[in-house]
């Protein structure tokens, strides 16, 4: 099963680096970004069960990712929230989790961030049972 990954970035080159960094890891597909809180909280609205997993980043050019959490956990409950954002320390990490996120990671722990995928992606391709 390939995992349909919902990603929010202000950044428009992040969604081309996400996208292929979800094909390098393999049974991830970026279906949906969105560059704004508002932007993601509609398309949230409009495909609730469009996705697997959401991608947040914290720092948008509107809004922040904070407050797309909630929105995701309410659109998909079982769907993984994750935060991968330069702004993340010790407080924001707990204040995410305390909202919904299931994972916290700064850019800084790419690679943490990359195995996560990898196990995930991985969980996701094993026969139910």
């Amino acid at each position: 099963m390939t995992l349909r990954v919902f990603l929010v970035d202000d950044l428009i080159s992040m969604h081309s680096l996400m996208r292929d960094l979800f094909a390098a890891v393999g049974g991830l597909e970026l279906v949906a970004t969105a560059s704004s809180e508002g932007e993601a909280k509609l398309w949230l609205e409009d495909h609730p069960g469009d996705w697997d997993v959401a991608v947040l980043d914290l720092v948008l050019q509107h809004g922040s990712g904070m407050g797309v959490i909630r929105p995701c956990r309410a659109a998909h409950p079982h769907g993984q929230v994750v935060i991968f954002s330069s702004y993340v320390t010790p407080v924001i990490r707990e204040h995410c989790v305390g909202l919904g996120a299931d994972h916290v990671f700064g850019k800084d722990q790419t690679t943490q961030f990359v195995t996560w995928l990898h196990a995930l992606a991985r969980r996701a391709q094993e026969p139910p049972g």
